[in-house]
């Protein structure tokens, strides 16, 4: 089997880049690393990944509402974010640099979609793993465990757990697990397409709450400072995953690999520290899921 060569000091460059700060979301830069030694990395012929590296681009679904994790940064005119983050790790061992990555606006309802029509080459969208998806999209990961936890207005002292959600109207995203989750638990969901659409009926009292992952509703607090606060313990565990086409085993498993490799070289808890990291600890990723 034919197969391309990169040189890995290419690969090295590139992923120095995919470790500068978001200073959109107010992390400092972290300082560059050394670049290893100069070696040949080999991709297969025909696979994703050779694919990619060859073309020298690639396109990713990220969100662009979700501060701490993706939000779109004028400046930059690109989305900042850990998410962000953990795409250009992954663009960086294609050989390819973070001005050479198409950033889509992924929202949760058009995350398999875009996956399926060939419009993104991955998402990274705070976008939990689960087996109904899994019947439409593969999985990468987990790189992180969240939890579905509870926003409310900072004044707030009537609302402590999911089970005063019961029977009140609760703001979440069309598509998303949090919002199966609100009625599974006897809550009123009201639907938008962004978590940020959610704040406005929260502070005119249409909703009593938004729900969804704590990293997500973290974030929204921390940018609207003073006025939510996240109540209780998170009451359910997503698994955020890196969303590839159904069935392409070889760039899984790849992508594995690479997540790997950042959780032991450091960059994975770099790409942290300067993001979601300004607000929230640092814990140890999970295990990814080779099935």
């Amino acid at each position: 089997m034919k197969r391309v060569r990169l040189p890995l000091i290419a690969l090295a460059a590139a992923g120095v880049l995919a470790l500068t700060a978001c200073a959109g979301d107010g992390g400092d830069a972290p300082d560059e690393t050394t670049a290893p030694d100069a070696e040949e990395m080999t991709f297969d012929e025909g696979t994703t990944m050779a694919e990619l590296s060859e073309a020298g681009t690639i396109t990713i679904g990220t969100k662009f509402d979700q501060p701490l994790f993706g939000l779109f940064d004028p400046a930059a005119d690109a989305p900042v974010g850990f998410d962000v983050e953990i795409g250009k790790i992954i663009a960086g061992k294609l050989g390819i640099d973070e001005g050479s990555i198409e950033w889509v606006e992924t929202v949760s309802a058009n995350r398999e979609p875009f996956i399926e029509n060939g419009q993104v080459d991955i998402v990274v969208a705070t976008y939990t793993i689960n087996d109904d998806r899994k019947q439409v999209v593969s999985f990468a990961g987990p790189y992180y465990m969240a939890g579905q936890s509870i926003l409310v207005l900072a004044d707030n002292e009537d609302i402590m757990s999911e089970d005063d959600l019961v029977g009140q109207p609760v703001c979440s995203v069309t598509g998303s697990t949090p919002a199966a989750m609100l009625e599974e638990i006897g809550a009123e969901p009201v639907l938008t397409d962004t978590y940020s659409n959610c704040l406005e009926p929260l502070r005119n009292g249409q909703v009593v709450a938004v729900s969804t992952d704590n990293v997500i509703l973290a974030g929204l607090a921390a940018q609207n400072e003073g006025e939510f606060k996240v109540v209780g313990e998170p009451f359910t565990e997503e698994p955020y995953g890196i969303g590839l086409a159904l069935e392409d085993t070889d760039f899984r498993m790849w992508i594995n690999d690479v997540l790997e490799e950042a959780y032991a070289d450091g960059s994975y808890e770099e790409a942290w520290n300067s993001t979601a990291g300004t607000v929230l600890p640092y814990v140890e990723p999970p295990t990814p899921d080779r099935y």
